[in-house]
């Protein structure tokens, strides 16, 4: 890397210790420490004139960062994105769902390109097939005292409330279900920082035999669950994608057989399809059938689908014998269904049963952008209510479908000459369609589902929160 002296339009000089460089592109001198000795920081040693002999080049592993050239070996030894050894429960797309060849449909054009007359009978299907469904969901906007001293933090910015506003309200609702106790495991599904088991943990306080698995496909900073010392409480972080994921293998539930709570906060897009088949089917359905480990294909025995196909025939009530499940609960905050893929979906039978396919779910999941990706008017994306729009968070966690839009979604490119409240409303009708699958998937595996908003749209326009409890459950049980 070229040297680059400080700007002539540049003032000051760097901080003590640190990197001589000067930065034009952010207008500052590097701020990383530079060896005792030294003028520049590894990164742009380079730039040295002491070190001109020495040629630094792109890591193959990891583009973004750079190492000497005659260091190449010694680095991909120990470079944080070599390949590391799978862990023992890591099976290879264990919750991805079978693929099948035949579905996959032929090239897609994006929505901004379709032919007007093809957009008009997508979304004459949507109406058609949204009609029995209840759009108006049921409003469960709850805090718990656990959040109370936070809330009420002076020093709290916009953003800060923003989350903890939410976190109170997913927390106020494991409660409301009666899943906050002693003796289970949560599992944090796209943990981030893990603020979420965070606030079960303080909400528990002292309870005996609790467990925490912390599921995050990549590596993170700032962790929370580092802090924890508590003897009651444990938290183990598991760096790997849902994908891969098979919970039978994780030696405090083998061993213990603890329940089971699944939860997490704006799981996006697949992710939370492949969380509720990790719980669901390779955890819940082998530890019902006895089974020491799950199958990867699927298999299921006579008597299991015998149940289901009760169950279904029932209206989803699926309390019939032999529907046991180790999965105490579920509550999941959704988000960001464009992001969804038809081969992890859980829903496809109740799509299939629908008369759609794998070519109507893929224009489905990009217009259910249109509900949170700010077409309705510039006014409303530049509201002084803060936390309208949440592109990037401040955890780095969650984002409310701003973040991933492709130039179909973006105001001024959609096809047609629909107005923006009628293009909101159709992408929340693809939302709903495509979360009423998963509901019918849970029903079918012997659950109670719903949904409802747990947050006002001014605090998250993301505020959809999925809960599922085992159908054979007290009825006292659920909210």
């Amino acid at each position: 890397m070229a040297a680059s002296a400080p700007a002539p339009h540049a003032t000051g000089f760097p901080a003590e210790g640190r990197c001589g460089f000067y930065v034009a592109k952010k207008k500052r001198f590097c701020r990383m420490v530079a060896a005792a000795g030294r003028r520049f920081c590894g990164e742009h040693a380079g730039a040295a004139e002491e070190e001109n002999a020495r040629k630094r080049i792109l890591c193959p592993l990891d583009p973004k960062h750079t190492v000497y050239e005659d260091q190449l070996a010694k680095h991909l030894k120990k470079c944080n994105s070599r390949e590391k050894p799978k862990p023992d429960f890591f099976i290879q797309d264990i919750n991805a769902g079978l693929k099948d060849e035949t579905e996959i449909p032929e090239q897609l054009v994006p929505i901004s390109s379709l032919p007007e007359e093809q957009l008009e009978i997508l979304i004459k299907k949507l109406k058609k097939v949204s009609e029995g469904l209840n759009s108006t969901l049921k409003d469960q906007i709850m805090s718990h005292p656990a959040l109370h001293d936070a809330l009420n933090d002076p020093n709290n910015g916009d953003s800060a409330t923003k989350h903890l506003k939410q976190q109170a309200s997913i927390l106020g609702n494991i409660e409301e279900l009666k899943l906050l106790g002693p003796r289970r495991c949560f599992v944090e599904f796209g943990a981030g920082k893990g603020k979420l088991s965070h606030w079960v943990d303080v909400a528990l306080k002292d309870a005996e035999g609790v467990h925490f698995l912390l599921v995050e496909k990549a590596p993170t900073r700032f962790k929370v669950d580092g802090k924890h010392r508590k003897e009651n409480a444990v938290f183990q972080r598991l760096q790997i994608d849902i994908q891969h994921l098979c919970l039978n293998r994780i030696p405090v539930l083998s061993r213990e057989k603890l329940p089971v709570v699944g939860i997490g906060k704006h799981l996006c897009g697949a992710a939370t399809d492949l969380a509720l088949r990790c719980l669901v089917e390779t955890y819940g359905a082998s530890q019902a059938e006895g089974s020491e480990e799950p199958s990867a294909k699927r298999i299921k025995n006579a008597k299991a689908d015998r149940s289901l196909d009760a169950a279904a025939e029932n209206g989803g009530d699926s309390n019939v014998a032999g529907a046991w499940t180790p999965v105490a609960g579920i509550v999941v905050a959704l988000c960001c269904h464009h992001r969804c893929d038809w081969r992890h979906y859980v829903g496809k039978d109740y799509f299939r049963a629908q008369g759609l396919g794998a070519r109507e779910f893929h224009y489905f999941q990009r217009m259910s952008s249109w509900a949170t990706c700010g077409m309705r008017t510039a006014a409303v994306g530049a509201s002084s209510v803060p936390g309208t729009r949440e592109d990037e968070s401040e955890d780095g966690e969650e984002h409310d479908g701003g973040g991933h839009r492709g130039p179909e979604d973006r105001a001024g490119t959609w096809p047609g000459c629909l107005p923006g409240e009628e293009k909101e409303r159709l992408g929340r009708l693809c939302k709903l369609l495509i979360d009423q699958g998963r509901l019918q998937y849970l029903q079918r595996k012997g659950f109670r589902a719903a949904l409802q908003r747990y947050t006002d749209p001014t605090v998250s326009l993301e505020n959809v929160l999925l809960t599922a409890l085992p159908a054979q459950a007290p009825a006292d049980t659920t909210a």
